[in-house]
């Protein structure tokens, strides 16, 4: 993780949506700071975390937005979204309504945010396998007919959860990086709306083979 010294070439937004105690804060918790707590609480409004990675010999920092699922705080929406140019979309394999609110959460954030988003459907809680309610093949064929990322999650065990952000922030670098190309070389992150096409992901884990392509963890 970057010092507050240290040079940071791009700063993305990313947000973390889905119904309230999918693991979205886990999540959050795992990639920021390598942390996780039984105990955790839901979400009271919105928090928000950093984490700088290295993209191609760049320095980018995620700022990574999480809220709470409840309906009572809907009303942060717009706000939430603005500016954000990635987005992990959170459902609990062993809930299957969280995954049936899924296309609800996907609406909404295509109505409020970037056209050109960059997102990622997450399947949490793959150590639960026992109490899976929603199969892999139902949430891949969803992340294929939407054009989505997908990757199955445990924040618990940390499984596909670097990963899961790194693909994002990754995609969105490399958006990015054609549109600085193609119009300002001299542009940062900060600049305007990002052109590109998102691509389903080939696999849960970079060195599995395309072929493989989502298979549970």
């Amino acid at each position: 993780m970057a010092g507050g010294g240290e040079k940071v070439d791009y700063v993305f937004k990313v947000v973390l949506i889905g119904d309230s105690a999918v693991g979205k804060s886990q999540i959050l918790a795992r990639f920021a700071r390598n942390e996780f707590s039984l105990d955790s609480k839901a979400t009271i409004g919105v928090e928000f975390q950093t984490r700088t990675v290295v993209i191609e010999h760049k320095s980018v920092k995620a700022q990574i937005w999480d809220t709470a699922g409840q309906e009572r705080y809907r009303a942060v929406t717009s706000a939430y979204y603005r500016g954000a140019l990635g987005a992990l979309l959170v459902y609990d394999i062993t809930k299957r309504q969280s995954f049936d609110h899924i296309p609800r959460w996907l609406q909404e954030l295509r109505g409020h945010a970037d056209k050109n988003i960059v997102i990622m459907l997450v399947g949490n809680k793959s150590d639960l396998e026992d109490e899976r309610a929603v199969s892999t093949e139902d949430a891949k064929e969803f992340a294929e007919k939407e054009n989505l990322f997908f990757l199955e999650t445990s924040a618990l065990q940390a499984t596909n959860v670097e990963n899961a952000f790194q693909t994002v922030l990754t995609e969105i670098f490399k958006i990015h990086s054609k549109k600085n190309i193609a119009a300002d070389p001299k542009a940062n992150g900060a600049g305007p709306s990002l052109a590109g096409k998102k691509v389903l992901v080939p696999g849960p884990a970079q060195e599995i083979p395309k072929s493989k392509c989502c298979s549970s963890i």
